[in-house]
């Protein structure tokens, strides 16, 4: 991750020099993080990839090509062109068309036909003048997708002027001589919630999540800090997002509905699923008729500015500071931050919410970084009880229980957070019911699970090996199990509410409204039915105060009138599914960190938790660690 000393001319100046005059160069600007090198003669650069190795070797940046805007056909044109050219036994789903970048995705439900074809893409993309890129179609089309690709086709002047100042700011040439490095605290230090973090540097200041805290006892208690930080909103050079769960993304809309001019920087599917979790804030707002924080328009802004990234690529942020995003582990999309600030000054690792382990879903986090000296690390489950069982003992003991309900005639009811543990609960029921091993019966689908489970399929590449090569190569996709029913409309709540056995899964994982609301008012009454609860409950939350014991809860009934519900049904936690890491898993990855951590941060865990992994990080590997509460500056150097 070494960094370059060279100024934009001399980059300018250098890129010109390696290029034959048959490269046919018409301009050469800044795109965002990249350096884009537009071209007459797509084929010949894209065929002589040795030339862009070596001026990447030389300036130490990103460098993109891009076909000149000149030798593109019109929309209707290429995909005339497309429909023609590509193999039918490709099955093509969809073609979209990214007017800001000059690319056009190709949706294809066999994808691997194209790639295997001896059709040349480089010479097809030069003949329709868009740089092609092919994607594996899906069966579960994503409205949340749709409204990106929009979003980023009807602003696409927009986005081209932003890609311009963002490479302005990022590759400008350094002002400062100085090496502090500091950290405000601004949210989710000793609690659960609001996620957020300052980083700043001699050049850059640079902002790590933005969450909200949910059912905070005061209202300044739900949201960041950034009043006592003390700085305006475009003085921040880039905000990382680690990913779309709302206590590290809700409180994003806010800065555009504020004037926030900048980037945000987050992995494909992290954008997708905070536009769904976000739009649909929105709604339930409007529709409750709470104060709402932003609109529609401010999350749109928020899609304009985004530029999502991949793992393992190294980006320049601003002027001082390189990220890698690498996977966290602990739902779709999520990333550890690995932050390189200066040239070898110092290295951040920021984890985010993350999983040592491997699940059904996803892979375990990335830990082979090459240098890190500040580790900046979650603690939701550091306490020393907090063991999870193995794999199996909890997917057993998950299994029983629902067995038990089912053969009782009762109903299972698991509330589940959209995002991440509704799709690993899904894998695990359709594999235990193919099996033989769980009763048989209906699995009803309701809330964001099926959107949110449509953005899982997009993009199978974050998922976990098997997973994604049994879904890539067209064998079974188990999201598509034909034991889920969707309940795409409250009407279809009867059928749901019969007298049958069945098992449902709804939002909101904690209680904290939803349809799940609807099965609390109906289903809890009953002590043959059964809620059990597979994610963590944030502190306040109805699902943790039903979790210890609580017998009747007050809500909004379906008249609209406040009702007393009686909670006679059965209520079980069943530990091991989070997203998590517990305490072992915690513990051994500070560990398998190389060379030896200089100091770690501990965030993102209820006070006793942050407390117990801290002094246990500082007793087993004699690691300088702290524990900072909120309003904390920390100099890292």
């Amino acid at each position: 991750m070494a960094n370059s000393n060279k100024s934009p001319q001399d980059i300018t100046s250098t890129i010109y020099q390696y290029m034959p005059k048959e490269a046919e160069i018409t301009r050469i600007e800044y795109e965002g993080p990249r350096i884009s090198i537009h071209t007459k003669n797509y084929q010949f650069l894209s065929e002589n990839s040795q030339i862009i190795s070596d001026i990447v070797n030389s300036v130490k940046r990103r460098l993109v090509i891009r076909i000149d805007r000149s030798m593109r056909k019109p929309e209707k044109e290429a995909t005339k062109t497309l429909y023609d050219k590509l193999p039918n036994e490709a099955k093509i789903t969809n073609i979209y068309f990214d007017n800001a970048l000059g690319e056009v995705v190709v949706e294809a439900k066999e994808p691997f036909i194209i790639n295997n074809n001896e059709l040349n893409l480089n010479e097809l993309s030069a003949l329709i003048g868009w740089k092609i890129l092919i994607k594996k179609g899906s069966d579960l089309p994503s409205n949340s997708i749709k409204i990106i690709n929009y979003v980023r086709n009807s602003e696409a002047d927009g986005r081209s002027q932003f890609y311009r100042q963002v490479g302005e700011e990022i590759f400008r040439e350094k002002v400062s001589q100085g090496s502090s490095i500091s950290l405000l605290t601004l949210g989710g230090f000793n609690q659960v919630g609001r996620s957020c973090m300052l980083l700043t540097t001699p050049e850059s200041k640079i902002l790590l999540d933005c969450g909200i805290l949910p059912n905070a006892r005061f209202p300044w208690n739900s949201y960041p800090r950034l009043d006592w930080a003390d700085f305006d909103i475009n003085d921040i050079d880039a905000i990382v997002i680690s990913h779309a769960h709302l206590d590290h993304s809700g409180y994003l809309p806010v800065l555009f509905k504020y004037g926030y001019k900048g980037p945000v920087y987050c992995t494909e599917p992290t954008l997708a699923l905070m536009s769904l979790l976000h739009n649909d804030y929105v709604k339930i707002a409007a529709h409750e008729g709470t104060h709402v924080l932003y609109e529609a328009r401010d999350v749109r802004k928020m899609i304009e500015q985004t530029i999502p990234l991949t793992f393992g690529l190294v980006t320049d942020i601003s002027p001082d500071i390189k990220l890698v995003l690498n996977n966290a582990g602990h739902i779709l999309g999520s990333a550890t931050s690995h932050l390189h600030i200066g040239d070898g000054l110092h290295n951040i690792v920021y984890t985010g919410d993350f999983k040592f382990a491997k699940t059904k879903l996803f892979d375990e986090t990335t830990w082979n970084y090459p240098r890190v000296e500040t580790l900046i690390m979650e603690s939701t489950y550091g306490g020393k009880a907090d063991i999870m069982p193995t794999r199996q003992q909890m997917e057993s003991n998950l299994v029983n229980s629902i067995n038990d309900t089912l053969k009782n005639g009762g109903k299972v009811v698991i509330p589940s957070p959209a995002v991440g543990r509704a799709q690993e609960i899904m894998l695990v029921l359709d594999q235990h019911m193919k099996e033989g091993n769980l009763i048989q019966c209906p699995i009803f689908l309701e809330g964001m699970i099926s959107e949110a489970t449509a953005i899982h399929v997009a993009y199978t590449d974050f998922l976990s090996r098997e997973l994604r090569n049994k879904i890539s190569s067209g064998q079974e996709n188990p999201f598509q199990s034909e034991y889920f029913t969707i309940v795409d409309h409250p009407s279809k709540r009867e059928e749901v509410l019969r007298d049958e056995p069945c098992i449902i899964m709804a939002t909101s994982g904690m209680l904290e409204g939803g349809p799940v609301m609807r099965y609390l008012e109906e289903l809890a009454p009953d002590e043959k039915n059964k809620f059990i609860f597979v994610s963590y409950q944030i502190a306040g939350t109805l699902g943790r105060r039903i979790m210890e014991g609580i017998k009747q809860v007050s809500i909004v009934g379906q008249d609209g009138k406040i009702k007393i519900v009686d909670i006679n049904c059965s209520i079980e936690k069943i530990d091991g599914f989070s997203g998590h890491s517990d305490y072992n898993q915690l513990i051994k990855f500070v560990g398998k960190l190389r060379p030896k951590l200089r100091q770690v941060i501990v965030n993102h865990g209820e006070q006793k938790k942050v407390e117990n992994l801290a002094s246990s990080i500082s007793r087993i590997y004699r690691i300088r660690t702290h524990r900072p509460e909120v309003q904390e500056a920390i100099k890292l150097r």
